[in-house]
């Protein structure tokens, strides 16, 4: 018998009394992590702990199993009843992924910028080969190979801009190293966009996901969020707080990451107005008159809008005391509370607030006016609370996002409320919490007033500060197009970029590429934002495409509850995990220190392998701007 669920051969020893594999059947690719989950519907010895996963033989025995490497593995042959039979690993089988010359396999249109990374310690000829014609339709030699540290590795760059002709195809080079099959046709990326937004209506809160919009990952509705109070204030009259997205992998909502995260997507709205405007991805909501991004987006703000008390400040987020188990929304029935007011939520709700108050896409006058009221009030919170720093209550043990560096933030929000007002004691704020550029991030939102300044505020600023502001910009552009020659992955990425979330590190750095090269069409701008969209999906040390459903090797244990319990095979699709960094936090087993291979694919690795609403939203902006991109 043959049971393929991977493409590496592990060791294995079965007793007799089990046949020939037979129970194997209900084991496809989902294999055994997450390992609880298998452990309880499969009946697994759970003695055997999660730390025998990383042992490099496969034990299989009536009552126990534990597994190497189990994310990627074929099992081959037939075991008699009446004897043993072993089989042989010949290798470890990330290392074999190393070895992959390494592509964007999500494809490429026709007219696009396309590289290949190949390992190899200097110049390397290749050739391409049309895979339905089997005939080989382009030939070339690779760069002079770099060395990159970051990855413990030496690769070289293999350009094959020319090659235009759509069609399935194949790198491989003179000693036999090969590339995933990929894609050179027209809609290229445009299926990844969609499944990177429709990731935002999977992690729904308060709503059931139906069949017909969900299709195999359909759930029941789980957390109201109906009858929530203060957790200081058991007491309190209770007052709903539903709607919005899941945060992560856990099932809390924190107004903090969903300060850059809608903010992010209403600026892709904003700057792609055309892109979207027509523009379905199958929600509910898809039947009415707005742009399906916009009624996404008000999904979120409806949520936020509940989180603000009637003094103007907001609730830092909307919690259990402790993290659900691994289970479906309607499965985690512990009570949840609003926790203390801050003043870095306070001002990302007024930042949010006042962008969604100009929003063209939204047709109601009385909903804008409520949005920028409920600006105006946080930013009178936060300028009378300016240091209620959030840390979390004794008894709370969920995610914290705090943050006691705000002067970003107020820069942020007065930037947002003087493009909503036109009250230049609103700009005063970011002028005088001006600060060095970098790429956005949770705690750091500094770069988001650049943005909404440099483009609805341009026409609200004098020469001299729009001129100023976008030299900073297009300054700190050109910096990371310099710090991509440092790797043959063509990346911005530098030894401090690896770190939790890494992946959306360098996406809010592509961000800002495109707004780069949005304002100055220097071409560098543009191809170094599509090494990051390539970088995302494959074109890595790892080998992965780190967006779940896209790819030939793309995630499938991903740090989600419910993709790890909802008992389907694939992970809900379109998440970006959140990608390679040696902090090692979670305590799992990983094959490489290096920062830009430390990955693995597994529901333990917290620290690479989870998803949250924050790194999806950049990705979601990327894609957008190289589709839209081609009609300029």
């Amino acid at each position: 018998m043959s049971v393929r669920l991977g493409r590496y051969v592990m060791a294995g020893v079965i007793t007799p009394q089990q046949g020939c594999l037979i129970q194997w059947g209900y084991l496809p690719r989902r294999f055994l992590p997450p390992w609880s989950h298998q452990v309880n519907r499969f009946k697994i010895n759970r003695k055997k702990d999660i730390s025998m996963l990383h042992q490099r033989r496969i034990n299989i025995t009536l009552f126990s199993l534990f597994l190497a490497h189990a994310s990627a593995v074929t099992l081959t042959g037939c075991v008699s009843r009446h004897g043993e039979e072993h089989l042989v690993a010949p290798t470890a089988p990330i290392k074999a992924a190393y070895q992959e010359i390494k592509i964007n396999q999500a494809g490429y249109y026709p007219e696009r910028s396309k590289v290949a990374i190949i390992p190899a310690s200097g110049t390397t000829p290749f050739s391409i080969k049309n895979l339905h014609t089997q005939q080989v339709v382009f030939e070339g030699v690779s760069s002079a190979a770099l060395a990159w540290d970051l990855a413990d590795e030496t690769a070289s760059t293999a350009d094959f801009s020319a090659l235009k002709t759509p069609g399935l195809y194949q790198i491989t080079t003179a000693d036999g190293l090969q590339s995933p099959r990929f894609r050179i046709f027209a809609q290229a990326l445009q299926q990844p966009h969609d499944m990177a937004i429709k990731a935002y209506y999977f992690n729904r809160a308060s709503s059931a996901l139906d069949m017909a919009f969900a299709g195999q990952w359909q759930r029941a509705a789980g957390h109201p969020d109906d009858h929530i109070v203060p957790l200081s204030q058991p007491a309190a009259k209770p007052f709903a707080s539903s709607k919005g997205w899941y945060d992560a992998g856990d099932y809390n909502k924190y107004i903090v990451n969903s300060g850059i995260s809608t903010y992010t997507l209403i600026r892709a709205l904003k700057d792609f107005p055309a892109f979207y405007a027509n523009r379905q991805w199958n929600i509910p909501e898809s039947i009415n008159q707005l742009p399906d991004m916009q009624d996404e987006i008000s999904w979120n703000l409806d949520w936020m809008l509940s989180m603000q008390a009637s003094d103007g400040g907001v609730y830092h987020k909307l919690t259990t005391k402790n993290f659900a188990g691994p289970v479906m929304p309607h499965e985690a029935t512990a009570q949840r509370f609003v926790t203390a007011k801050s003043t870095a939520a306070t001002l990302n709700f007024a930042a949010v607030m006042a962008a969604a108050s100009t929003l063209d896409t939204l047709p109601d006058p009385a909903l804008k006016q409520r949005y920028l009221r409920s600006a105006k009030m946080a930013w009178q919170w936060a300028q009378d609370n300016p240091k209620v720093y959030y840390t979390n209550e004794k008894s709370v043990h969920t995610g914290e996002y705090g943050d006691d560096e705000v002067s970003d933030e107020f820069a942020w929000a007065g930037a947002q409320l003087y493009v909503a007002t036109g009250n230049k004691g609103y700009l005063q704020a970011f002028l005088t919490h001006e600060r060095k550029l970098s790429a956005p991030s949770w705690s750091q939102v500094y770069p988001h007033a650049y943005l909404t300044l440099l483009n609805e505020g341009r026409a609200m600023l004098t020469p001299d500060e729009a001129q100023a502001i976008e030299n900073t910009l297009i300054n700190y552009a050109r910096e990371l197009v310099e710090q991509s020659h440092d790797s043959a992955y063509q990346i911005p990425a530098r030894a401090e970029d690896f770190v939790w979330g890494s992946n959306a590190v360098l996406l809010n750095k592509a961000v800002l590429l495109w707004t780069a090269w949005k304002l100055t069409h220097e071409n560098d701008f543009n191809v170094l934002a599509q090494r990051i969209n390539d970088y995302i999906f494959g074109q890595n040390p790892t080998g992965y495409s780190y967006v779940t459903g896209v790819g030939t090797r793309p995630p499938q244990h991903i740090h989600h509850r419910p993709s790890y319990a909802d008992e389907v095979v694939p992970p809900v699709p379109g998440f970006v995990a959140g990608g390679p960094q040696n902090g090692h936090q979670d305590g799992c087993n990983y094959y490489s220190k290096a920062p830009a291979r430390s990955y693995i694919d597994d529901w333990c690795s917290y620290s690479t392998n989870e998803v949250t609403i924050n790194w999806n939203a950049p990705l979601v902006y990327s894609l957008a701007a190289e589709l839209d991109s081609r009609t300029r």
